[in-house]
């Protein structure tokens, strides 16, 4: 029998340092929104990012692929893990909490771990992962609140937005392993941010207009922490933990998340969330734990 993935105690550490840093970048956004249209904030994290993550590649002289396939899959990782779930995510982010948005990307676990299963050998879907599953989209639905299935609105349309963009990073978590698992984290990464400023520089133009730099400090502070803090810093933690850990495990970050995004959505702009938010949380990371195993059995 192949030999499951499991998250070491080191994973575990770099987890955790992602999730934190993560759980701030929902705040930088929304701060950024304020001033900045969508598909221009999403151009202005992948862009930065990519700028600051090549220099890395250049200053460590790591060889940089030549392979068109390989460029290809930048491209397609590109979409996947950043163009689309950076602007449905940040269009969703206009109209509804912080907090929500974050217990909402949590998510992304349960998407992730149902398309690794489906793929990867070492990451297969048992039965102690169907019931995480099940009790992740019960806690899903709790946060949403039943209601919003009845009808739409800006609101309840924002809220799926938020969870198409968690199925889009599912997707890339996956597609990241399968096709840029053997690169170094740094060139996987520029490679990834390269392909989606590609897309993203012609669409920010159509769609919002020449791109200004005459923006608030406040702005620019949200900017520059969510493209090199939250993106090129974050992502070089992102596939060092594929890596190890497989890509299912690797989106448990999105259960640490949401407490570190809803305590600083409550502390700087005053938002409050409906208690059957933290129920929805609170199923959420009961399924979480179940998928994994218990946080407690993680081999050294």
């Amino acid at each position: 029998m192949t030999e499951q993935k499991t998250i070491s105690k080191g994973a575990w550490a770099e987890l955790a340092l992602l999730g934190l840093i993560w759980g701030g970048s929902f705040l930088a956004i929304r701060i950024a929104l304020d001033e900045v249209p969508v598909v221009t904030s999403v151009f202005h994290r992948t862009f930065w990012a990519m700028l600051v993550l090549w220099g890395v590649v250049a200053i460590q002289r790591l060889p940089v692929p030549k392979d068109p396939r390989i460029w290809g899959a930048f491209l397609v990782m590109g979409l996947l893990n950043n163009v689309i779930p950076f602007g449905l995510m940040s269009w969703g982010q206009l109209y509804i909490e912080t907090g929500l948005t974050s217990i909402l990307n949590a998510t992304t676990a349960i998407f992730a771990v149902i398309v690794a299963a489906m793929i990867f050998a070492d990451e297969r879907l048992t039965p102690r992962k169907i019931i995480g599953v099940g009790l992740g989209f019960l806690g899903v639905a709790t946060a949403i609140g039943l209601e919003a299935f009845d009808s739409f609105d800006l609101r309840s349309t924002a809220q799926f937005a938020i969870l198409g963009g968690t199925v889009s990073y599912a997707l890339a978590s996956s597609w990241g392993r399968l096709k840029l698992g053997d690169l170094p984290p740094q060139v996987a990464a520029a490679g990834m941010l390269t392909g989606s400023t590609l897309v993203l520089a012609p669409a920010a133009w159509l769609i919002d207009g020449p791109i200004s730099l005459d923006l608030e400090p406040r702005t620019w502070m949200a900017i520059g922490y969510y493209a090199i803090v939250a993106t090129a810093g974050a992502y070089l933690l992102y596939y060092r933990i594929l890596a190890k850990a497989g890509s299912g495990n690797l989106m448990v970050v999105t259960l640490l998340i949401p407490p570190v995004a809803i305590t600083l959505g409550a502390l700087v702009r005053d938002e409050a969330l409906l208690p059957q938010a933290y129920v929805g949380f609170v199923l959420l990371a009961l399924g979480l734990m179940v998928l994994n195993g218990g946080f407690g059995k993680a081999r050294d």
